[in-house]
């Protein structure tokens, strides 16, 4: 495999507050990898950081070979790194639709094989894709802010807290679209506070405390950890 994104000693501030510590982290092309940590830990502004939303005050970020921090978040989304930001953040007065053609605004020709791709993972999109977004339940609308953000074909995809506010089998649900999305070539770097989900499901993981990453590991040898285990898994040690 080959590093399709690497930080190194990234440095976020908000005012006087520094909200990234110095972050060095790499996802390999072809992996999932997750991004845990508490609120508050920086896990979010991670995700703006690598997407050109904020601008490190230090460090760089490198992306299938070239540096990006600095880079206008629309020109890294053509550049194939694209977010399904938390909150959904869909167009709610939009129908579905509108609102994945939205998500391929970039780009203009072959729309109907991503929609394809689209509606084949998310079949209730089909069905409601004259529907107005607000009026989704929560996990449509999460379906939703996927399926825009594949609609750019991303090589690199962030999902930030993708299972937040969900019902336990909407979450395992959203989780096995994730892995089937891998399966099919696009890289996923995964934010969540669902800690034992995400890592079942990713290859390795970073933990973030406070803007700093204080662990990580491949999935297996995090669930093991007797540091996760109590933090995040609510299991005595």
């Amino acid at each position: 495999m080959s590093t399709l994104l690497a930080l190194e000693d990234v440095r976020v501030r908000y005012g006087v507050v520094e909200a990234l510590k110095g972050i060095t982290l790499a996802v390999e092309e072809g992996e999932i990898v997750a991004v845990l940590g508490a609120n508050g830990a920086g896990k979010t502004t991670l995700l703006k950081t690598i997407s050109g939303v904020l601008s490190p005050r230090s460090g760089r970020i490198v992306y299938d070979g070239r540096r990006i921090d600095g880079v206008p978040a629309h020109e890294i989304v053509g550049m194939g790194l694209s977010q399904a930001p938390e909150g959904r953040r869909i167009f709610p007065q939009m129908s579905v639709l509108e609102n994945l053609q939205i998500g391929a605004y970039r780009r203009r020709v072959d729309l109907a094989a991503d929609l394809r791709r689209v509606f084949e993972l998310f079949p209730v999109l089909e069905e409601r894709k004259g529907q107005i977004g607000g009026t989704l339940s929560g996990g449509e609308q999460q379906m939703l802010a996927i399926g825009r953000a594949l609609m750019s074909r991303p090589r690199l995809l962030l999902l930030d807290e993708p299972s937040m506010g969900l019902a336990p089998m909407i979450v395992l649900r959203i989780f096995a679209i994730v892995s089937e999305i891998r399966s099919q070539g696009t890289t996923v770097l995964l934010v969540e506070q669902n800690a034992a989900q995400a890592l079942r499901l990713a290859d390795r993981g970073y933990v973030l405390e406070t803007g700093t990453v204080v662990l990580s590991g491949t999935a297996e040898a995090l669930l093991g950890d007797e540091q996760v285990r109590a933090a995040y898994l609510g299991e005595a040690v």
